[in-house]
């Protein structure tokens, strides 16, 4: 009696193309423009307040207590522009240890913008357009964040890669909710104008959703993927 096992299959070892290299960079080229009106406004906000300027309605909070905003601008931009570099594949897989060495640096900034996000929605005076609808978001998805955060983590521990992968990108799509709302206040503006409590309500929910279905699309897709490949290697030997 004699056995077959088919051959696994090899990933290509060839160098990326040009345009191969273009499309890898499409993704994180995408989620850094995508951060960058939020990092230039949080910059604005730093610069404001170590310039001692003088006390407005929409600064008051800030300046009474500035520890909080400059913690979250700060982590928040980090966590934004390095988080994208996780979005390319390849890249990752030719720097692994970046790979690693970078989310050492994104875990703690990730949980600073998380928590600071919350102790302002907990004790800052709420700004002008606010409301109870948009106060319980910001303590929803700020804990969701820091959940999927904290769940990413014990995943890596139990060294559930797949799992650790799916929480990470939960809690950047959530993070960059900012980057999103920009667009979505946009549209509402050049379409209907000055939104309402009400309406900036839904426009930053939509911010949140919108970020966390694309997530889920590629968790998902990544999931199919792998079981697609999966298959592909785990083939029954055949007797004869």
């Amino acid at each position: 009696m004699t056995s077959e096992v088919n051959k696994k299959r090899v990933p290509s070892t060839r160098p990326q193309s040009r345009t191969e290299r273009a499309a890898e960079w499409l993704i994180p080229s995408g989620l850094i423009l995508l951060s960058i009106v939020p990092a230039l406004a949080g910059t604005a906000r730093l610069v404001e307040l170590g310039s001692a300027a003088p006390v407005t309605a929409s600064n008051a909070r800030f300046i009474a207590a500035p520890l909080p905003v400059v913690l979250h601008i700060v982590s928040v931009v980090i966590y934004s522009i390095l988080g994208a570099f996780q979005f390319a594949p390849g890249f990752r897989r030719r720097h692994a240890r970046w790979h690693r060495r970078a989310g050492w640096a994104l875990v703690p900034a990730g949980l600073v913008a998380a928590l600071s996000g919350l102790w302002m929605t907990l004790f800052y005076p709420w700004p002008a357009g606010d409301g109870v609808a948009l106060y319980w978001q910001r303590l929803g998805f700020g804990s969701a964040m820091l959940a999927a955060l904290l769940l990413g983590v014990d995943a890596l521990r139990r060294r559930k890669f797949a799992e650790h992968g799916a929480w990470m990108i939960r809690a950047y799509a959530i993070g960059l909710g900012a980057g999103t709302q920009v667009f979505t206040h946009l549209v509402w503006l050049m379409l209907v104008g000055q939104p309402t409590e009400a309406s900036r309500a839904v426009l930053m929910g939509a911010g949140w959703v919108i970020n966390l279905a694309v997530a889920e699309w590629i968790i998902r897709r990544h999931t199919r993927k792998a079981r697609r490949a999966g298959r592909r290697v785990a083939v029954p030997a055949q007797t004869a």
